[in-house]
C-alpha cells in the first residue's frame, strides 16, 4: 500500500494520523534521535521533513538517520526546488495556492518536476494553503506571499474547492512554523465541509487538546513540529490523544 493509499484509507475509516515535522535546520543528531525514538514508541504515522531555509546542508544526513532507526514513512516538505532528495520515501509536491506568487505556485514544480521525474518518490501533489497565525511566519516571508486572513473562513473553503478541482491529492493548512495561534476550528470546519480530499493541519498545535480540537473540526492528519523541538515529551501525550479519538 502506497503512503496516499494509507492515508486516504485512514480517512475513510475516520482513523486520524499524526505527523512529526523535522526541520533539519533545527535539529542536532542527539536530538533527532531522542525525537525518532520518542516517535517509535508512539508509534506515530508520518514524518514530515523539510524548513523554509536550510542553512546547513543536513537534509540527506537527517534522512539517513530516519531511515536507520525507523519504518515510519518519510515525507520531504520542501521550502524550495532544491529540497529533494530520493532518500526519503515521498515528498508533498507543494503548491502554495493561498498566495498569489507564481514562483511558488507553479515555477518551483517545473524546476523540480525533471528531477523528481527521475526518482522513485512517491509523489503526492499538495494544495499547501497558508493562514495568518497573528505575526510573520518564516514561509510568509520567504513565499512573498500574503496568508489567508485569520477570520476570513469562506475565502479558506473556496481556496480549498478550487485545490481540489484542479486535481490536488491533499490539502495542506498551516499557520506555519511559530505561529503565534493555531487555525481556528471554524476554519478547519468550512474547510473540510466542502472537500472529500483529505486534510492536513498544522501551525500553532502545542497541547493533545488543541489536536483533538483539529480531529473534531475535520482534520484528517494532524502536524505538530515546533511544540515538539522545545518539549519532545508531548509526542507521546499527542500521539495518543489522535490515535484514541
Amino acid at each position: 500500500m502506497s503512503i496516499y493509499q494509507h492515508i486516504t484509507s485512514s480517512k475513510k475509516n475516520n482513523s486520524k494520523l499524526f505527523a512529526i515535522l523535522i526541520d533539519p535546520d533545527k535539529q542536532d543528531n542527539n536530538q533527532l534521535t531522542e525525537i525518532i525514538k520518542k516517535a517509535n514508541d508512539a508509534k506515530v504515522d508520518l514524518f514530515f521533513l523539510g524548513g523554509s531555509l536550510l542553512i546547513d546542508d543536513r537534509l540527506d544526513q537527517c534522512i539517513k538517520t530516519i531511515k536507520g532507526n525507523s519504518e515510519i514513512p518519510l515525507l520531504l516538505f520542501p521550502g524550495n526546488a532544491m529540497q529533494v532528495s530520493n532518500k526519503a520515501d515521498g515528498i508533498l509536491f507543494l503548491s502554495l495556492i493561498s498566495g498569489r506568487n507564481p514562483h511558488m505556485l507553479i515555477g518551483q514544480q517545473v524546476i523540480s518536476a525533471p528531477i523528481l521525474k527521475k526518482t522513485t518518490l512517491e509523489i503526492i501533489s499538495t494544495g499547501y494553503m497558508l493562514v495568518d497565525s497573528g505575526e510573520a511566519t518564516a514561509v510568509s516571508y520567504m513565499s512573498n506571499t500574503t496568508p489567508i486572513p485569520y477570520s476570513k473562513d469562506n475565502i479558506a473553503a473556496a481556496t480549498a474547492i478550487a485545490g481540489e478541482m484542479l486535481g490536488l491529492k491533499i490539502l495542506f493548512l498551516d499557520g506555519g512554523s511559530g505561529a503565534k495561534k493555531a487555525i481556528s476550528t471554524k476554519m478547519i470546519k468550512a474547510v473540510s465541509n466542502q472537500i472529500n480530499i483529505p486534510l492536513i493541519t498544522g501551525g500553532g498545535i502545542a497541547t493533545a487538546t488543541k489536536a483533538i480540537e483539529n480531529c473534531e473540526a475535520g482534520a484528517d492528519i494532524i502536524v505538530v513540529g515546533n511544540a515538539i523541538e522545545k518539549e519532545n515529551g508531548l509526542i507521546s501525550q499527542i500521539a495518543e490523544a489522535i490515535h484514541n479519538f
